[in-house]
């Protein structure tokens, strides 16, 4: 089993190894490539480069340390690279070279660390900072989905819950109300038309939830306007805007951190960690930045201009550049605001958690109240 490109691709690999070809055939039919190929997650990265580190300390040459993460590398799509990463590399490219070939997988930074250790002849130390880094956005990553992932589950759960009493629960005992020939409360007339709404709509209901859905999906793809304001009024939002602002002010620093520490010049930080914010609204403040920077302003000024960072971002950048220690100045800033995001996800989920349970428990209570208060109501009457 070799990894190729293509039928030539695979000739030509054969021919260097002394070697014809007969026949092949594509494993991609066999489902262990093509649509089913596993994913390269940020864990396999780190395994890689932790590998190429102990690899390195070691005093292994490059080509041989390829080849042995090749041979033992468990998942098949990170083997395929390595394969044509190790080819790459054999016939005369750099390791930055050759893993900027795979965007996909390998992002401009870690192209640009290695490139820097290439450049400075330590290589070693841009693995122990892709590594750090990498293992932090991972760290990062889990944050951001337990963030999120919890509150929409239980959200589905109370919306599944709630949709299952309105449109099975409530209709078979609304009959039985309405014959007890008494007039009914204003909060048991509210249940029924709500009832009859959710019966009557419910199709309706989900074609506009999944017809919102898409049409956002589409507007922000085609209209950059749209897309802007939408993000600056996230970030504006009460809770989630704080939330936003903080997770894409630690992701920045500490990549803007790793990057200055290897040497990288202070233009080259900017426009690399740039690449970690995704809210557009935040980039054109960054953009402000590189422009200011480029002309000439210190870095803290830059920051301070663009108005988009807290003032405690560009007093510690201040402090960096006057005390000429701005990469632990960086680094805290990046710590700050992780701790910071760990404890605001903290407490985002704290807050969910009872009000949506408090939202199903009113909704059950008022259904509850409006099936028995009349039926109370008509056992009276008949004591009467």
């Amino acid at each position: 089993m070799i990894s190729a490109a293509n039928e030539v691709d695979l000739y030509n690999q054969l021919k260097t190894a002394g070697l014809d070809l007969v026949s092949c055939s594509a494993l991609g039919s066999g489902g262990k490539l093509g649509l089913f190929r596993p994913k390269i997650k940020t864990r396999d990265l780190i395994q890689l480069f932790m590998h190429l580190l102990q690899m390195q300390s070691a005093g292994v040459p490059m080509l041989e340390s390829l080849a042995d993460v090749r041979d033992s590398a468990d998942n098949q799509t990170l083997k395929d690279v390595i394969t044509d990463v190790h080819r790459s590399v054999s016939e005369g490219s750099s390791l930055s070279e050759s893993l900027a070939n795979y965007p996909k997988y390998f992002s401009s930074i870690i192209i640009s660390l290695i490139a820097a250790g290439e450049e400075t002849g330590d290589l070693e130390m841009s693995y122990t900072q892709l590594i750090d880094y990498l293992k932090w956005r991972d760290d990062m990553n889990s944050k951001i989905r337990k963030a999120t992932r919890y509150p929409m589950i239980l959200l589905v759960v109370i919306i599944g819950t709630i949709g299952f009493m309105m449109t099975i629960v409530v209709p078979q005992i609304v009959g039985f109300i309405k014959n007890l020939g008494q007039e009914l409360p204003s909060y048991t007339t509210a249940l029924i038309n709500t009832s009859e709404f959710f019966q009557n709509h419910w199709l309706g209901m989900i074609l506009s939830i999944i017809g919102s859905v898409v049409a956002y999906k589409v507007l922000r793809k085609n209209s950059e306007v749209f897309a802007f304001k939408m993000d600056s009024l996230f970030l504006r939002l009460p809770i989630v805007g704080v939330l936003l602002r903080k997770i894409s002010i630690a992701r920045y620093t500490r990549t803007f951190g790793a990057l200055f520490s290897s040497g990288i010049d202070i233009l080259g930080c900017l426009k690399s960690a740039q690449e970690t914010v995704s809210n557009l609204a935040l980039i054109e403040a960054l953009g402000v930045v590189q422009v200011q920077v480029q002309s000439g302003s210190p870095l803290s000024k830059a920051f301070s201009a663009s108005g988009e960072f807290p003032t405690l971002v560009t007093r510690m950048i201040k402090i960096g550049e006057e005390s000429g220690n701005l990469t632990p100045v960086l680094s805290q800033v990046s710590e700050f605001y992780s701790k910071d995001v760990d404890e605001s996800i903290q407490g985002l989920i704290t807050m969910l958690e009872p009000m949506l349970t408090a939202i199903l428990g009113l909704t059950i209570a008022w259904i509850a109240a409006a099936v028995f208060g009349p039926i109370y109501s008509s056992f009276e009457h008949i004591q009467t």
